[in-house]
């Protein structure tokens, strides 16, 4: 990349008047610069071993000494805003398409393998800058807005939502089911009925799209969470107890939730902890809290076969409030 693109793309600022007018590769650790590179100088202790290591420029946004003259030394007002800017313009370039879906659609996409041309977007811009200027022409990009910034991306669509073919469900538990989607049986996935059309959603896009794709084993998603417990909220095998918490960390699920638990586990005691500066809801079984001490007190004050606990995510049992012994199968 020519310098001077470089700094009408950034909005950036170049301090001194350098020898060096092209860079090769755009790098983030310094160990790993070679001669010619442009270095993201996101540590300050790094500038010194970029250099010796033969960077051609060092990207900054903090105060930096310039130490070399004869490299280009450019000032940007944020380095994450940089890389993004430039993304927007290589993504242009590569004419990519990017969907932009939920939260939850997004974490169960990334337990689904497909081919190299569509790409699940996540991690920090670092981590989404080295996938992206490398991704293939033409390819789709998946991205939640909430989780990376949509402006890094000219050409941004909605989700298709006729279903092409949907879902059959065989058997379901709360936290576990057994289904059928173009005629092959998944048996026993630890994917809740809950997510079922959030599933149902991606799999359409991709047929929509004609990307080959595999489904996997799932794995627990940091959402509708269900962690088995004993009396003293010790971790347990997954349905080695009869006391289980759910952890929601979005609140915006809350009415989805509690109308799934309401529906599908009428038989059992649930209760429902919810953070106080949301809405109050009439509930008997509904209890706030401004803290996790709070939580803890609602869960060993009353008795209950399901709790879902709103706001935070299943760590909190690794907290000192409630003491954790090695798992056991007792309870």
């Amino acid at each position: 990349m020519r310098l001077e693109n470089f700094l009408a793309l950034t909005r950036a600022k170049l301090v001194n008047e350098p020898c060096v007018s092209n860079f090769e590769n755009i790098v983030f650790e310094a160990h790993k610069v070679k001669r010619g590179d442009l270095f993201f100088n996101f540590d300050v202790e790094d500038v010194d071993i970029a250099v010796q290591n033969g960077a051609y420029g060092i990207v900054f946004d903090k105060v930096t000494q310039v130490s070399d003259s004869e490299i280009a030394w450019i000032e940007v007002t944020n380095l994450d805003d940089a890389l993004k800017r430039l993304l927007r313009f290589k993504l242009i370039e590569k004419e990519i398409v990017a969907y932009e879906c939920n939260e939850i659609i997004l974490k169960l996409a990334l337990q689904v393998i497909t081919q190299t041309n569509f790409l699940v977007l996540s991690g920090n811009i670092k981590t989404i800058f080295k996938s992206l200027w490398h991704l293939e022409d033409r390819a789709t990009v998946l991205f939640c807005p909430t989780l990376n910034d949509e402006d890094m991306f000219a050409n941004i669509k909605t989700l298709p939502k006729t279903a092409i073919q949907p879902i059959e469900i065989m058997e379901q538990t709360l936290f576990e089911t057994s289904f059928i989607y173009d005629d092959i049986f998944y048996e026993r996935q630890l994917i809740s009925p809950f997510f079922i059309p959030y599933l149902e959603e991606l799999l359409h896009l991709l047929k929509n799209l004609k990307i080959n794709f595999r489904l996997r084993k799932f794995t627990p998603i940091e959402h509708f969470e269900a962690v088995f417990t004993n009396k003293k909220f010790e971790i347990k095998n997954f349905g080695a107890s009869d006391k289980v918490l759910i952890f929601e960390p979005n609140t915006s699920l809350i009415d989805s939730e509690i109308s799934f638990l309401q529906t599908r586990a009428s038989w059992a005691n649930i209760i429902f902890i919810i953070p106080s500066d949301i809405k109050q809801m009439e509930d008997i079984n509904v209890f706030v809290y401004e803290n996790t001490e709070d939580i803890f007190t609602v869960l060993k004050e009353n008795s209950f076969h399901f709790a879902l606990i709103v706001g935070v995510e299943k760590s909190i049992l690794n907290q000192p409030v409630i003491k954790q012994t090695q798992l056991t199968l007792d309870f």
